[in-house]
């Protein structure tokens, strides 16, 4: 069932004019998307796709709407390669997931290597008791590290956008 709003909110989203829609719309994909990864029992990512993907992603884009106009203009030509390019990555994506081990796997190589080393080694190598939080704490710090940069980067290159579209709006305005 979650799958299928998510595809169908993703849908409404490509089909929408309104920025402001697409914003709200896009805040209810992530929050379906965090709903999915709590189901996966990834409640760590659900929790940062809720936070970054509703929360913070949504303010920036209605930040940057409101500086905007209300509706997207209509393309003036079919984006037939932008489709072929979506398509394209969709299948190579599927065809990806094919030798996957069933969810849940007993026999998967994961529970075959890395859980136990990670369930014997951790509480020795951080000192921390529960190993989730360790791997989340230690092992995973780079990678929160990494994400923490994306974001900021974002967040960067969306207002220096933003700068240089409202210099040049006051530049355009005093030229007239």
């Amino acid at each position: 069932m979650l799958l299928g709003l998510l595809v169908i909110t993703g849908l409404v989203i490509a089909r929408m004019r309104s920025l402001f829609a697409v914003a709200m719309l896009t805040s209810i994909y992530s929050l379906l998307s965090a709903a999915v990864f709590v189901v996966l029992d990834a409640v760590d990512v659900a929790l940062t796709e809720a936070a970054v993907g509703a929360g913070f992603s949504t303010i920036v884009m209605l930040a940057a709407v409101s500086l905007t106009t209300e509706r997207e203009e209509a393309p003036k030509h079919r984006p037939l390669l932008p489709l072929l390019v979506v398509v394209a990555t969709g299948a190579a994506l599927i065809y990806g997931t094919l030798d996957m081990p069933r969810y849940g796997d007993p026999n998967a190589p994961i529970h075959q290597h890395v859980m136990p080393a990670y369930m014997q080694e951790t509480p020795g190598d951080i000192g921390v008791p529960n190993v989730v939080t360790a791997v989340l704490a230690s092992y995973r710090g780079y990678d929160t590290l990494g994400e923490v940069t994306v974001i900021f980067t974002a967040g960067v290159g969306v207002l220096i956008l933003l700068v240089a579209r409202s210099r040049r709006d006051k530049k355009e305005n005093r030229s007239e």
